[in-house]
């Protein structure tokens, strides 16, 4: 049985692959890109589990960059970049030692600088920056209850200004009768710029968002890999995966299986299927298996043939249609990179490249995403084109001193600060914290 055999998207089989593995060499001239390198902070970094979400922000008003991360502990730290210039990290919240502790950061529109951290499993930790448009002067992270049991924060900052934060509940903290493996997906809403907050159960009366709790193979956990806001017409993208115990045992991240995709409506508060339906303010285990879903891969353990890894990327092409980049890993096969588009006959997946970990994309044309990636133990990141959802062409590679850990997207960027790349800590333990941080954008 051959990796065709084994994949499945949306019931048709995966299309034609386009293999590429490694770091590209320089760009063509006709794809000239150069990116600028600089170190923020240097062997500083902890090991992260940190999703490709809100590591930054450009503030325009200020001409600032702000960046967020992890250090030893995975204490968060900030720094602020202007005028060519690098501050000094600064620690705002205790990490309590887990690498799932990670700081994200959206800006509200008073100008505050707001940083979220899911303290895995726990609760949710809000800092508000103490000046608008600065990081500088004493911040006082505290605990905001509509956020409890979380892990994974996504936060991001609507077209009206209110501040939304998706996290998965580990619900056996709230209520420890409840299986290990039931971990649904919440959010939470601000409409005052991050000083109080609501539930989506306070929101919509709804025990969760996105999730199951009576799957008969035990995958009643949500992976999202990514959530994407796109501004106009206003959309938040999400990709995920399940995980879960499997049949007849409940045990946390055992298995995963397939890929899934909706858009969120953060106005109506309701849920999407690539083709628009409106699919409410809850994404059951009927819609999940139903129009949500965009691969069909066999039930595996992490690692294993064919199963998804936990970060799934997503975008969207000129004419709406969204499409997820992800790819899955083993220690037999490596790595193997997938793009699933959406078109009108449904889902159409093909292998796109092997030997990459693709780590984030940003838009740079109406069809054509750049791709960041990188490559096991090697330094520096690779960037390739994705066209379509479909064509993939090799770009250039972006040196860096050591390997990268995690890329994301600044939002709002102004070169040279375009992405923070975190780089990778010599031991898993997140009390070694010798990465470096990186920020890289168009010289």
């Amino acid at each position: 049985m051959d990796r065709r055999d084994l994949l499945k998207a949306g019931g048709v089989l995966a299309g034609s692959a386009l293999m590429a593995g490694g770091l590209p060499g320089p760009a063509s001239a006709a794809r000239a890109v150069n990116f600028r390198v600089m170190t923020a902070a240097t062997g500083v970094a902890a090991r992260t589990d940190r999703r490709p979400v809100a590591g930054g922000v450009h503030d325009p008003k200020a001409g600032t960059t702000f960046i967020s991360w992890g250090g030893t502990n995975e204490d968060s730290y900030v720094q602020a970049f202007r005028h060519g210039r690098w501050s000094a990290p600064l620690k705002i919240i205790d990490g309590r030692g887990d690498s799932h502790n990670y700081p994200t950061m959206v800006q509200a529109d008073d100008g505050h600088l707001v940083v979220v951290v899911g303290m895995h499993n726990g609760e949710t930790v809000i800092a508000r920056s103490p000046q608008p448009h600065t990081i500088d002067g004493e911040w006082s992270p505290r605990v905001v209850a509509e956020g409890a049991a979380a892990s994974y924060p996504m936060p991001f900052k609507a077209a009206n200004g209110h501040l939304f934060v998706f996290f998965r509940e580990t619900t056996r903290t709230v209520d420890p009768s409840a299986p290990t493996d039931n971990r649904p997906m919440l959010f939470m809403r601000s409409t005052d710029h991050g000083v109080t907050w609501q539930s989506s159960k306070q929101l919509t009366g709804l025990p969760y968002v996105l999730g199951s709790t009576d799957r008969a193979d035990n995958l009643n956990e949500i992976y999202v890999g990514q959530l994407r806001h796109q501004r106009r017409p206003e959309r938040v993208h999400l990709a995920w995966t399940l995980a879960g115990g499997g049949p007849g045992q409940h045990r946390h991240d055992y298995y995963h299986q397939d890929i899934h995709y909706a858009w969120f409506d953060p106005d109506a508060l309701t849920f999407h299927a690539a083709d628009g339906t409106d699919l409410g303010p809850q994404l059951t285990n009927d819609e999940i298996e139903g129009p949500c879903k965009v691969v069909v891969t066999p039930l595996e353990r992490p690692a294993d043939v064919v199963s998804p890894d936990y970060i799934q990327l997503v975008g969207w092409l000129r004419n709406g249609r969204p499409f997820v980049v992800w790819f899955t890993r083993d220690a037999a096969l490596g790595f193997h990179d997938f793009a699933s588009v959406w078109t009108p006959r449904g889902w159409q997946t093909s292998e796109v490249a092997t030997g990459l970990r693709t780590r984030e994309m940003e838009q740079i044309g109406p069809d054509t995403w750049r791709v960041y990636t990188t490559v096991d133990g090697q330094p520096g990141i690779a960037t390739y084109r994705l066209e379509n959802g479909r064509r993939w062409a090799a770009e250039t590679a972006i040196p860096t001193p050591k390997p990268v850990q995690r890329v994301e997207l600044i939002t709002c960027f102004r070169d040279p600060a375009r992405i923070l790349a975190t780089g990778a800590s010599s031991a898993r333990e997140v009390t070694v914290a010798d990465g470096d941080v990186y920020v890289t954008g168009l010289a």
